[in-house]
């Protein structure tokens, strides 16, 4: 007589089924990771260092902070709310919006003054790094007003990025992804005490379709640009790993406070801000997000 089958079979199915849909979950949402261990920073002690560009300087949200004043850097963004509950005996926050990974060991002209290397302020006694880099390498903003459309199931940055088969935004961030970890090698080099905090790209596009006309992007370019953002919050978490960093997500935090959502809940404003910001940048409630995230991958309230 043939043995009765069991449900072990079924089982792994369910398992594979399982680990599957936790990859796909995590490709889509991320998730965080602390940094190795690191000195520590705080209580009248260490030197944080903040990097990145206007994700990070977060423009218009506050009063001007540092020089130059064409970095568009304000004391109200997440390096300035961590520090203020890290309280260490250093900070510097050397951000600057337009910055790509090349203004991180290069100078940087804006409209109102030269942005030093962003590099130079990592010291050998630093003992934290946070950076907010990649968007600008791979050019997602500057396409933004070539993005609305009258029809709103139209996707003409789709259609043009993408045309003869060729994806130029996830190759540009594949492009940039060896950029980002030669920055963290850097890093290490330069503040080998120092613990290092690779901060992702926020939540900026809903789930589904969009909301035009408010945000006049067709739903195929919502859907497009949604993903391709995904994309290179893998690739920043991916580097963070290989780099021995730790990733902030922000983007999971910030679901559901996309450029869509109501004036009062939202992180990211639209084309036409209803809160200090600049178009497609985090208000200031976006950036006290951005460093509740930072704060809890470093294991603080």
């Amino acid at each position: 007589m043939a043995k009765k089958s069991g449900g072990g079979g079924c089982l792994v199915v369910v398992l594979v089924l399982a680990l599957l849909g936790f990859g796909y979950y995590k490709w889509q949402h991320g998730s965080s990771s602390a940094p190795p261990d690191g000195a520590d920073t705080g209580g009248g002690s260490g030197r944080y260092v903040a990097l990145g560009d206007s994700y990070t300087s977060s423009p218009r949200t506050g009063r001007q902070a540092g020089t130059p004043a064409g970095c568009e850097r304000s004391d109200d963004n997440y390096p300035h709310v961590v520090s203020a509950k890290l309280k260490p005996a250093q900070f510097a926050d050397v951000s600057c919006g337009g910055a790509t990974t090349a203004h991180l060991t290069a100078p940087q002209k804006t409209g109102d003054g030269t942005n030093p290397a962003q590099l130079d302020a990592v010291t050998k006694d630093t003992t934290l790094v946070t950076i907010g880099i990649g968007g600008n390498d791979v050019g997602f903003f500057a396409y933004a007003a070539g993005c609305a459309t009258a029809h709103s199931t139209a996707s003409p940055c789709k259609d043009k990025l993408t045309a003869g088969g060729h994806d130029q935004l996830a190759e540009r961030i594949d492009a940039a992804a060896p950029k980002v970890g030669a920055i963290l090698d850097r890093i290490h080099t330069k503040a080998p005490k120092a613990k290092v905090v690779v901060v992702g790209y926020p939540t900026v596009l809903p789930d589904g379709d969009g909301c035009w006309p408010i945000l006049p992007f067709g739903s195929g370019d919502i859907a497009y640009f949604r993903e391709e953002l995904g994309k290179l919050n893998k690739m920043l978490e991916d580097q963070a790993d290989a780099h021995r960093a730790g990733y902030a997500d922000t983007a999971t935090p910030g679901k559901g406070h996309d450029v869509c959502s109501a004036s009062d809940t939202r992180w990211v404003e639209g084309l036409l801000p209803a809160s200090p910001a600049a178009p497609l940048h985090p208000n200031a409630r976006g950036e006290q997000g951005m460093a509740d995230a930072v704060l809890s991958v470093l294991k603080l309230p």
